[in-house]
């Protein structure tokens, strides 16, 4: 991902784990092409949906992309952008834009990473600082090479957190255990505003959202404490959380193990997403 290597971070244990195929559909130009989502889309009905098609961008994408007051919320663009692009998911033909904000982050980063592959090739440019030295290093990302988690089992997990300090309620009772859902694109559209203006709260208002149990909270007790019960958390457990989920969540890992050649300091960086759209 010049004077930086990089190489992939070994996550925790995940089940099934490989690498899709990018595969073209049809016998004319290559313009679509099918995949395998790491999670699928799950129906009114229970059905799983696993396999997309997408379509190259166009100017039209071009002029969503550039579009100052969508990129404002980043998970409308995404929607907006997947809606255009998504042919087809599973038997849903044509696809409908609620369905595409329903869908799995996982899934949607997925389906971003694929798009930008099959409409501009998989070398990404990237840049990272290094946090010793201040050393900016450029390279060339080869996104094939990173590595796509698959759930083995129908429909999404959950991801389950044990905590060190655990979340004190007012009457003195300790929860030490959280479920949270996966995220949507519904739940990034709502919290892209709080997000931007500040990502801690940004952060605390998605994990809120994807709660689903606090130990053995009454359901009405943890909707009427709200963000508190996220936000109270020691910095410790918050580290927790956002450890299992970059361990435990299913989609692509996006962590990266970069080495500086200036000074040779290694440190795990997120991927440098600052050049997703332009070609390298």
């Amino acid at each position: 991902m010049s004077a930086l290597k990089s190489r992939e971070s070994q996550p925790g244990a995940m089940p099934q784990i490989e690498t899709e195929d990018r595969r073209p559909t049809g016998s004319g130009p290559m313009r679509e092409f099918e995949f395998e989502l790491p999670v699928g889309y799950v129906d009114e009905n229970g059905g799983v949906h696993r396999i997309a098609v997408l379509r190259k961008m166009t100017g039209r994408e071009e002029v969503l992309l550039a579009d100052r007051k969508l990129r404002q919320n980043g998970g409308r663009l995404v929607t907006d952008l997947l809606s255009n692009c998504l042919r087809r998911l599973g038997e849903l033909d044509p696809v409908p834009r609620d369905a595409v904000s329903r869908l799995t982050s996982p899934d949607r980063n997925y389906l971003l990473l694929e798009l930008r592959k099959i409409t501009f090739g998989s070398a990404m440019e990237t840049m990272y600082e290094c946090p010793s030295c201040g050393t900016t290093n450029r390279t060339l990302q080869d996104l094939d090479d990173l590595t796509v988690r698959r759930v083995s089992s129908e429909g999404a997990p959950d991801v389950r957190v044990e905590l060190e300090d655990g979340y004190v309620d007012t009457d003195g009772a300790l929860y030490t255990t959280m479920v949270f859902r996966l995220p949507t694109g519904t739940d990034e559209e709502r919290v892209a505003t709080t997000l931007k203006g500040n990502a801690s709260e940004g952060m605390s208002a998605l994990l809120t959202r994807c709660l689903v149990e606090v130990g053995d909270m009454p359901q009405q007790r943890r909707e009427m404490i709200g963000t508190k019960v996220i936000t109270d958390l020691t910095l410790g457990d918050r580290s927790r959380i956002d450890r299992a989920f970059r361990h435990e969540m299913p989609g692509v890992e996006l962590i990266r193990e970069v080495e500086c050649e200036a000074c040779g300091r290694r440190a795990e960086r997120n991927l440098d997403l600052s050049s997703f759209f332009s070609p390298a």
